[in-house]
């Protein structure tokens, strides 16, 4: 493969020439809208297997060693099928690699997947790590789903991750974000905390007369199918949480909340919500952390947009205070200018967003 000596995290034409030349390997023809503008979104395969618990495959074993020994039920998705909550499923994608040296892969949630809180990583075949997939990676890649609040309808073809490219060693350092930040601003604040990250705070105050701050989900709801938009009404599934001072997490209990500041990524770099540092409190934030190039900035149709994140409480209550930094994002730089960007006509759904629920729900009316 011939590609840019330069760093840096692939845009979607160089997605698409890396699948032209056979280091993606796809089992039919990507969808229209499935090369994102820096990231490549990842279809489900015929069949799922229900397995007693997640597994990492190590170093001398592939996913299909492991499944032999840990799988308790084959499901055919080919027709659709129901993915229970609790229960961990490992799908094949139709995606596969033949990666060059010097390219290495990670994969998120999709946004839509995490604000569904269905647990959801990529394992390959040898793997000692979540999500990732080492330099020059040749083999097959699968999907670990665990639906933790909805159980959710999935066929094959149906898009719940997503997988990132990068080229040689990506500079993610501060000393990025200071440069990006003084040139325009990327977060809407007044005072902006740069350390091993921009820091988002919570927001439980700022919101509009009449608007909720936050959702709760509700246990023993509906079934939610990932392919159906704007289908699910919003109070069939959660419970909407009104202006507070503080906010206390129940454990175990899965909440959408939305940033103070309003976020903007430029369209030469890419962003991702990098894990929190677990001893300022008991919870877990974003399972969907790819930002991609132009959110939240005016080259694709954005004025700044607020990050959602979805958060879980762990063992005890947490109380959470409105302003609380809750997370940090850092910034990578492209390795070619990108050819679309996010919201700029490519059917986006979050651009411009406030509190944004899940693709699949009607619109709130308080």
């Amino acid at each position: 493969m011939t590609m840019t000596p330069k760093c840096g995290i692939a845009p979607a034409h160089i997605i698409r020439q890396m699948a032209e030349q056979g280091h993606i390997i796809a089992g039919q023809a990507f969808d229209a809208d499935q090369v994102q503008p820096a990231s490549l979104d990842l279809r489900l395969g015929e069949v799922a297997w229900r397995v007693r618990a997640s597994f990492m495959p190590g170093p001398r074993n592939t996913v299909a060693d492991r499944l032999e020994r840990l799988s308790l039920h084959k499901i055919d998705l080919t027709a659709g099928a129901v993915l229970e909550v609790g229960c961990v499923y490992i799908v094949p994608l139709q995606e596969s690699l033949a990666l060059p040296k010097g390219v290495a892969a990670a994969a998120n949630p999709k946004s839509s997947t995490g604000r569904l809180d269905i647990f959801t990583r990529v394992i390959a075949d040898h793997a000692s790590h979540f999500d990732t997939v080492p330099d020059g990676y040749h083999g097959p890649l699968y999907a670990e789903i665990s639906p933790r609040t909805f159980p959710i309808l999935a066929r094959t073809g149906s898009r719940l991750s997503q997988i990132r490219f990068r080229h040689g060693e990506v500079n993610a350092s501060d000393e990025v974000i200071h440069a990006l930040h003084r040139e325009r601003p990327l977060v809407t604040s007044g005072t902006v905390d740069i350390d091993n990250g921009i820091a988002l705070s919570i927001d439980l105050s700022s919101f509009g007369h009449g608007q909720p701050v936050g959702f709760r989900a509700k246990r023993h709801s509906g079934l939610v199918d990932v392919d159906r938009k704007a289908a699910l009404e919003v109070l069939d599934y959660w419970d909407p949480i009104w202006q507070h001072d503080s906010l206390i997490l129940d454990p175990d209990q899965f909440y959408i909340l939305a940033s103070k500041e309003a976020v903007r990524v430029p369209p030469t770099h890419a962003a991702e919500m990098v894990p929190f540092n677990p001893l300022v409190g008991e919870f877990r934030v974003h399972y969907a952390g790819f930002f991609d190039p132009g959110f939240g900035d005016a080259s694709g149709n954005g004025e700044g947009a607020r990050a959602v994140l979805e958060v879980r409480s762990h063992e005890v209550p947490f109380i959470l205070e409105d302003g609380q930094i809750i997370g940090r994002l850092i910034y990578e730089p492209l390795s070619e200018a990108p050819e679309t960007v996010y919201g700029q006509g490519i059917g986006s759904n979050y651009q411009k967003q406030g509190l944004k629920l899940s693709k699949h729900f009607k619109p709130f009316q308080a």
